[in-house]
């Protein structure tokens, strides 16, 4: 694979190294960035990348919760402009509502559904009116549920919103990890939960980077249990320090309320979501040459 302007700024982003060594890395593993990344942390060079894909988009991700019953869904506008419009609001509004009222979460179905009960015009409809109305691209993304005898939801400047079920605790409890989810992003509930292959991958980094220091292997491996040890409390949320109480983790936290953390939704606005980016100076030229 050809290494391009457009790799070399990736791994960039990505890791915070330079140009000229992130396009050696991508030169010597011929394009292939995750190989790349990987070569660089188990180098020293690099710390654990961050995710790919995090494009920014605009609209809103809303929650809403009923009982023992929470969705949560993710619409999107093409400004932020437009995020903040009344209408765009409503429609925000009316289409988390019809998701509880239905306990549907699957987006086709969802679209299908009338905007108003017993109404004849559907939400595909309306988001199409929409459109006309505010000249924009409007689209329904993504969207979950969570059941359990607890839920809880919060929403951070309508850009990251999560969802929480616990057995046992209260509503405060379950909302209070629902926002230490939005702050601390955790990947799973559990270290158990840490895929096999993500684990495997970690162990294989810290191993190479522990040998690098030059120490006895039998020091070596205690550095690689240590490690991985961090490296599980770090991304399972039972093991994070909880954002509002610095000696307490968030799994103790629950506990002492009565209650235990079942599994958790976070969604983040844009999350995965390629925008098409243009060079302005290439359109101005092609168009002074057309």
């Amino acid at each position: 694979m050809a290494v391009t302007a457009a790799l070399v700024k990736e791994l960039r982003e990505r890791t915070g190294l330079g140009m000229m060594d992130c396009k050696k890395a991508l030169v010597e593993t011929d394009g292939d960035i995750e190989i790349a990344i990987d070569n660089l942390r188990k180098s020293g060079q690099a710390k654990a990348a961050k995710k790919a894909g995090r494009v920014a988009a605009e609209g809103a991700v809303v929650v809403k919760v009923d009982g023992d019953f929470g969705v949560m869904v993710e619409i999107n506008s093409e400004t932020d402009f437009v995020a903040r419009d009344d209408n765009f609001i409503n429609f925000t509004s009316m289409v988390v509502q019809r998701m509880v009222d239905e306990r549907e979460t699957d987006i086709e179905k969802i679209m299908a559904l009338p905007a108003e009960k017993g109404g004849e015009a559907s939400i595909e409809t309306t988001r199409q009116a929409l459109v006309q109305k505010i000249g924009e691209n409007i689209q329904v993304r993504r969207a979950t549920s969570l059941s359990a005898s607890v839920v809880g939801s919060y929403v951070h400047g309508g850009r990251i919103g999560v969802l929480t079920a616990l057995t046992g605790g209260t509503d405060e409890i379950a909302r209070d990890v629902a926002m230490h989810v939005a702050a601390a992003n955790p990947e799973v509930v559990k270290p158990e939960d840490v895929p096999a292959a993500l684990q495997a991958k970690e162990k294989e980094i810290f191993a190479e980077q522990a040998r690098q220091s030059g120490k006895p292997e039998e020091i070596v491996e205690k550095m690689i249990v240590g490690r991985m040890k961090k490296f599980l409390a770090e991304v399972s949320l039972v093991e994070q320090v909880f954002v509002k109480d610095p000696d307490t983790k968030v799994g103790a936290f629950v506990k002492k309320a009565g209650g235990e953390i079942q599994s958790f939704v976070r969604f983040e606005l844009g999350d995965g979501v390629e925008k098409e980016e243009s060079d302005f100076a290439a359109e101005v030229l092609a168009q002074a040459k057309g």
